[in-house]
């Protein structure tokens, strides 16, 4: 009788019983555990997204948390031209909920933060329905990253074109 258990823990390899002659054989393929999993004590495989939001963004932001700054109270951030990675702004201004809704372009995702008329600082992110598969994906992999230049957001609300701050619902 072999003690299997013993032998999976120093070999890599797992003992098969063959049916015909009941007599363990060693197997060629090794126990795997599943790709992803690390040890819970590293803290995981720490990656970046890949995007780059640029300075531009980080400014604009600024002016939007400004308390004397009653110009601008929103901020749109898209892809700069045909990049791929980069952030940049799009638009800012003022009007809170409405006046940024009615800034969405079609098509296109797009990123935002907005100042409420409560002095509550949200952020969101829109993916119109016509935009492509593979561009969404990538623009739900850079939501993190986008939204960590947006500092101090209460949280995240869901962004259509025409919402007013009456129908926009929760902030999650």
């Amino acid at each position: 009788q072999h003690n299997t258990s013993a032998l999976r823990s120093f070999n890599p390899f797992h003992q098969i019983i063959h049916p015909s002659n009941n007599a363990a054989k060693m197997s060629t393929v090794p126990i795997i555990a599943g790709t992803l999993q690390t040890d819970p004590r590293s803290g995981g495989v720490k990656r970046t997204s890949g995007v780059n939001v640029l300075p531009v963004v980080s400014e604009a932001w600024s002016e939007v948390r400004d308390d004397d700054n009653k110009e601008v109270d929103w901020i749109l951030i898209g892809y700069e031209g045909n990049s791929k990675t980069d952030m940049t702004l799009l638009a800012k201004g003022s009007g809170g909920v409405e006046g940024i809704s009615s800034q969405i372009p079609s098509g296109v995702p797009v990123f935002g933060g907005i100042r409420t008329s409560k002095g509550r600082f949200v952020s969101f992110v829109h993916i119109d329905e016509d935009c492509p598969p593979l561009k969404r994906g990538k623009t739900l992999m850079y939501k993190n990253g986008v939204f960590n230049v947006l500092e101090g957001c209460d949280g995240e609300i869901e962004m259509t074109p025409g919402l007013t701050e009456a129908t926009m619902g929760k902030i999650r």
